[in-house]
């Protein structure tokens, strides 16, 4: 079911335009209006679902697999030499749009994206007690 107020809806419906890259039954994938990198493009399910917490299994099997897809046509016409793909889920991990997405963001040797982040180095035990707290 669409959501009458979600800017991705409207794409799916046609009454926002968008450069539309791959679509099928269950989802639509088109180019992110604000790119990381050439061919930064965004991967969909065409039922709208807020974010991975709720989104269907089906339909994040269904936009994973479009995903893919995109990736090995982003590897073989764009000549992107890796991809990373990203899923924000609230704001907190900097969702803006609040319809399930994923970003299939093809990598370049000379591109000038980085990780936002650096990696952590865990106190002693920390990652068993994480680990437990997890059920593992």
């Amino acid at each position: 079911m669409a959501d009458e107020d979600c800017i991705f809806c409207k794409i799916v419906a046609g009454e926002v335009p968008a450069e539309k890259v791959d679509e099928d039954e269950h989802t639509l994938a088109f180019m992110d209006i604000n790119p990381w990198t050439r061919g930064h493009a965004l991967v969909i399910p065409k039922q709208h679902a807020r974010n991975l917490y709720e989104v269907s299994d089906e339909s994040l099997a269904r936009t994973m697999s479009a995903a893919k897809r995109l990736a090995v046509r982003m590897r073989d016409a764009l000549g992107a030499e890796g991809i990373n793909l990203l899923n924000s889920t609230e704001p907190a991990a900097w969702q803006t749009v609040f319809h399930f997405h994923v970003h299939v963001i093809p990598r370049y040797e000379d591109d000038p994206l980085r990780l936002p982040g650096q990696p952590m180095e865990p106190g002693e035990r920390e990652l068993a007690q994480i680990a437990a707290e997890l059920g593992g």
